[in-house]
């Protein structure tokens, strides 16, 4: 019963040693042992396998994450196909619009940022590619969030919470669901100041040929310059023309 024990436990405490380096950076033998909870022998044994295949790399007495993940992550990004057929009109639209224009998808209830491509005058606004962030509060997020059932929202809700990140998030169930009815019945989704103060979103949903949701395409801005009619309508009308070549791009590539 024992060696079973500890062969259930040792991919769990890979995986938390990689989550912890990955969150907080480099750390020590010691200091890594003391946040997880696991004895130094341990979590020096981890290292070591993990050093071994590349995946963890030593600077003196610091072990911190290497580049075999962002390996990893880029072969796992061109195997999706929604990035595939997205990637080109990411780019249009980023050009087109001068701002930053992101591709997500949901996993677990959030919003995983898949591509994201800068225009001339975009900010860096604080979207990693392979991060994730809450739906309630972002165009990408209300985007999906429209397309799902009552209960998967309310699955969502109950797994996430409705977080205040800025003084005009949505935090009630309500608010949320007069919203989702808003961008079912319009097509496109607003950002207005929701996730950061000063920032302004548009974004629209990317559905299968099904109706299953693939993901979401969005252009987030300053407030200052995604306003007026250039916010309400030109842009709508950019993202709406985006997501129909970005769905007849996969379907095609779905038929192959």
């Amino acid at each position: 019963m024992a060696s079973g024990s500890s062969e259930q436990e040792q991919p769990s405490t890979l995986l938390d040693i990689v989550s912890v380096l990955d969150r907080e950076g480099a750390m020590g033998v010691t200091e890594l042992a003391n946040e997880l909870g696991i004895a130094k022998s341990t979590a020096h044994y981890h290292l070591s396998t993990l050093r071994r295949n590349g995946f963890v790399i030593k600077d003196g007495t610091q072990y911190e994450l290497g580049l075999s993940f962002l390996k990893m992550g880029l072969q796992t990004r061109r195997r999706e196909p929604l990035f595939e057929a997205a990637k080109d009109e990411i780019d249009k639209l980023a050009a087109e619009t001068g701002e930053l224009a992101i591709l997500s998808v949901e996993q677990r209830g959030l919003g995983v940022y898949l591509y994201k491509s800068g225009g001339s005058d975009a900010l860096d606004i604080d979207a990693p590619i392979g991060g994730s962030a809450t739906l309630h509060n972002r165009a990408l997020g209300k985007a999906m969030l429209s397309e799902f059932t009552e209960e998967r929202v309310d699955e969502i809700i109950s797994r996430h919470g409705l977080s205040k990140t800025a003084d005009q998030t949505i935090t009630t169930r309500e608010e949320l669901e007069q919203e989702l009815q808003a961008v079912q019945s319009e097509g496109v989704a607003f950002n207005r100041e929701e996730s950061i103060t000063g920032i302004h979103g548009v974004g629209v949903p990317i559905t299968s040929a099904e109706g299953d949701v693939l993901g979401a395409v969005s252009v987030a801005g300053p407030a200052k310059r995604l306003n007026g009619s250039t916010f309400t309508d030109d842009l709508p009308d950019l993202l709406s023309r985006a997501r129909n070549v970005i769905e007849l791009n996969y379907q095609h590539g779905q038929e192959y």
